[in-house]
């Protein structure tokens, strides 16, 4: 399948959000201030993966500041998930993240304790980054909302909006037979074959699931069997064009 996002970063009115708190947010990279109710941007996803988009949150007055993040769910289909790393910029290891598995609440506000309630001082900035995992196969539209807070969680100084347009559609895989493996049952060999030019990656497996081997078929591969015992063994492939797929074969000495 393949997956269309469109970001759209907008900002409440100046009268809720108060722009004014010396608060700038930029993509990261980029130098426009989202903050100031510019028009909307939009970003569009590289891949089908769950895919995140990271924020700097400035500090742009004369004193320290502590914020926390409060993720609001405005419209969101069923079977989403999202999750939220946020640390100071120098951190890294991008700071402390929490899973959809961890944001259950609806708002919710990251944590507040000394483990992870960090400064930002004058001229520094955090690190927002929101990830989102649309529901497979279904075309839908989210809309995610978030709040910088103060250290408190209760006073909201500047927000982003986030709207995700997931556009689900049908990708055609190639068939995975082809890549036969003669001669199976097997004595002292195995003969792996994959059509055209596809490259597979495989690992043999016996029937206990202990992995025997790792290779790359591009074409043909001659293996030895020799050293294997008489049973049952599985050959896993994957490759960048096929779902993965397995093959069992037989070893009799």
């Amino acid at each position: 399948m393949r997956k269309i996002y469109l970001l759209l970063f907008l900002f409440l009115p100046l009268t809720l959000l108060k722009a004014q708190d010396n608060i700038s947010i930029y993509l990261e990279g980029q130098n426009t201030d989202l903050s100031s109710g510019i028009s909307p941007h939009t970003v569009s996803a590289p891949s089908g993966a769950t895919f995140d988009v990271t924020f700097e949150i400035h500090n742009n007055s004369a004193i320290t500041q502590k914020w926390r993040i409060t993720r609001k769910q405005l419209s969101v289909p069923a079977g989403w998930a999202d999750g939220l790393c946020w640390g100071h910029s120098s951190d890294p290891f991008g700071g402390a993240c929490y899973s959809s598995t961890q944001m259950t609440t609806n708002p919710w506000t990251s944590p507040g304790g000394a483990a992870v309630l960090f400064d930002i001082l004058p001229g520094e900035y955090g690190k927002m980054k929101p990830d989102f995992n649309p529901a497979d196969g279904i075309s839908a539209f989210a809309h995610y909302r978030y709040y910088i807070t103060n250290s408190s969680g209760l006073s909201f100084l500047d927000s982003v909006d986030v709207m995700v347009d997931y556009v689900a559609e049908n990708k055609v895989v190639k068939d995975p037979v082809s890549v036969t493996i003669v001669p199976n049952p097997a004595d002292d060999y195995l003969q792996l074959s994959g059509s055209n030019s596809e490259v597979f990656t495989f690992k043999i497996v016996d029937a206990m699931g202990a992995v025997i081997m790792k290779d790359v078929l591009s074409g043909s591969k001659k293996i030895s069997t020799a050293d294997l015992k008489s049973g049952v063994y599985f050959v896993n492939f994957e490759s960048q064009n096929n779902k993965p797929f397995t093959r069992k074969v037989i070893i009799r000495h």
